[in-house]
């Protein structure tokens, strides 16, 4: 399933909605919970980092303000979004490859590079020891591994 290019513009689309719905649950509900304490919005919580901060008539800021509640609201969004896309999305799919691989059962291992090549260089060797068992005469090895062409038996290597 890896690499699949709709399951991943599927999950863009979801994850697209899905933050518009975080978004409302913390400016909603979240962001009340912690206006309790203070200002009704975590955008306005601030920090003055150097002084004087004050407003002046244009409603500038002076000063360097911190604004850590706009920060904060960030990271819940993005908190709750990432805890609902990993235990919603990510570990039922997990499990469900956990059961399909168990309904498989188990597949053995594919054979590595040097394990054919053995095959082959045995198989050979069979092929070689058999023939010679048959004529009485033995064939060159060197043209049977080395990829090389054996000529016929009875006729002179052109070589």
């Amino acid at each position: 399933m890896r690499g699949n290019v709709v399951e991943l513009a599927v999950a863009v689309v979801v994850g697209t909605a899905f933050s518009k719905i975080v978004d409302a649950v913390v400016n909603g509900v979240i962001n009340p919970i912690v206006g309790a304490l203070g200002p009704k919005n975590l955008d306005e919580y601030e920090a003055c980092l150097k002084s004087p901060c004050t407003v002046d008539s244009a409603g500038e800021t002076t000063g360097v303000l911190f604004k850590w509640g706009s920060v904060l609201s960030a990271s819940l969004t993005f908190l709750i979004t990432a805890a609902v896309v990993y235990f919603l999305m990510i570990v039922p799919m997990n499990k469900y490859k956990e059961r399909q691989l168990a309904k498989q059962g188990e597949t053995p291992p594919e054979p590595t590079e040097i394990e054919l090549l053995t095959e082959i260089r045995d198989a050979l060797l069979a092929k070689k020891t058999e023939g010679a068992s048959q004529d009485g005469e033995a064939q060159p090895v060197e043209a049977s591994v080395s990829g090389g062409v054996a000529p016929p038996r009875g006729e002179p290597d052109a070589r």
